[in-house]
């Protein structure tokens, strides 16, 4: 049975940093690589950035480029996103999925919201 499960999200003040987890299991997590997305309040999921299976490639859109970092721990099946510098345009429930299937995560994400 395949499981994302996503935490670390939570109430943060801008210009706050807050660092996701998501714990994978019922896949060989290696193989993969892994993408993070969000849905803002009333928009579409938007595409966040990839990082690639041994880790060494990430690429991220233009929102977050420069804020937003993504890395994995593959003895841990986890893989992380460390977003610095949050604004109020970031508040969104956060998703990571396979990179080849981030249009349809699985998880039940973890929500975010940027506010003073």
């Amino acid at each position: 049975q395949v499981q994302l499960v996503e935490s670390g999200g939570g109430l943060v003040q801008p210009g706050g940093s807050l660092r996701l987890s998501c714990v994978v299991s019922g896949f060989p997590f290696i193989k993969y690589s892994m993408s993070w997305a969000r849905r803002a309040p009333g928009k579409e999921l938007e595409y966040i950035g990839r990082i690639s299976r041994d880790g060494k490639y990430t690429e991220y859109a233009d929102s977050v480029k420069g804020r937003f970092t993504i890395s994995r721990d593959n003895d841990k099946d986890t893989v992380y996103l460390q977003m610095n510098n949050l604004q109020p345009g970031d508040t969104a429930v956060y998703y990571c999925a396979k990179y080849i299937s981030w249009t349809s995560p699985p998880g039940q994400g973890t929500q975010v919201t940027v506010s003073s």
